[in-house]
């Protein structure tokens, strides 16, 4: 890693493409990022690095730093757990291998949730690979955006509230790892691991369960993001201070999939500093 970190705030670590479940390109994210004042960004689309690239290149024309990222699908009992992964080596053999399985999975529950739902809704397998752009893999989003163009919601908050509700009919379970297991899985794929919108509705996952993660080289928590509550970001808060863990801020910016916008939460600099100290296998892009 470089001795000398020459990025610029403010920074935001977390925006997703249409490589995963975004409305925009790479580049177009970047291009977003830069003009609501971001200058360091990370491109973390779920379980996968197709879009490094492009946006790479795109955020140093705009003069950005980029920092390459992604975020990690876990699961706990019945609780979907992100792990946003940083500085990762892409070409990491278990991590890939992780990772692929995970979008097969996708894929395989896409198809099984679109035949469940085209026996009472006007929407065939057809309408929600038209959502998608090449390289991405079918997701719940790709299913709710059909929904939306044939008229049956009115965007994808409702969607996946009714239709893809996971306690509903037409609702199938994604594999994904056990936390523990993803956050070792980054770590030895050089990356840094953070919990993205840890404290959430569902409450904060089980003390044990964190401490294990600790364990495992958890490098903290996302707690600058419009889903932490409280009392659970108090809670996260205390312990990133006792621990002296990274804590990021950064939008989860989708494009047009949710409302949250570029900026709206930013990591300080001290803290991108120290992702880029700790992480081994990548570096940034800076411009």
């Amino acid at each position: 890693m470089p001795g000398t970190h020459r990025f610029e705030g403010p920074s935001d670590l977390h925006l997703h493409s249409a490589f995963s479940d975004g409305t925009q390109h790479p580049a177009d994210v970047m291009a977003a990022a830069h003009a609501h004042g971001v200058r360091t960004a990370a491109l973390t689309d779920h379980d996968t690095t197709s879009g490094w690239a492009a946006a790479a290149e795109a955020a140093s024309s705009l003069g950005m730093t980029f920092v390459p990222g992604m975020e990690l699908s876990a699961r706990h009992e019945w609780r979907s757990v992100h792990v946003l992964a940083y500085l990762i080596d892409p070409d990491d053999g278990p991590l890939r291998a992780m990772t692929e399985r995970i979008r097969s999975s996708r894929l395989d529950r896409a198809r099984l949730m679109a035949d469940r739902i085209s026996r009472d809704y006007d929407v065939v397998w057809d309408d929600i690979v038209a959502q998608t752009t090449d390289g991405a893999t079918v997701g719940r989003p790709h299913i709710a955006d059909a929904l939306v163009a044939r008229g049956l919601v009115r965007d994808r908050a409702e969607a996946f509230s009714s239709i893809l509700s996971p306690g509903g009919d037409y609702y199938v379970a994604l594999y994904a790892p056990d936390p523990v297991t993803a956050v070792e899985l980054v770590v030895s794929a050089g990356g840094v691991p953070i919990i993205a919108h840890p404290a959430g509705r569902a409450g904060l996952l089980p003390t044990r369960l964190i401490e294990r993660m600790l364990r495992a080289g958890l490098a903290g928590f996302e707690l600058g993001h419009r889903e932490n509550v409280e009392p659970g970001l108090s809670t996260l808060r205390r312990l990133s201070a006792e621990r002296d863990l990274i804590v990021t801020g950064s939008s989860d910016y989708h494009g047009l999939g949710k409302p949250n916008q570029p900026g709206e939460n930013t990591t300080a600099d001290d803290m991108v500093a120290r992702i880029i100290e700790r992480g081994t296998g990548n570096a940034p892009v800076f411009p």
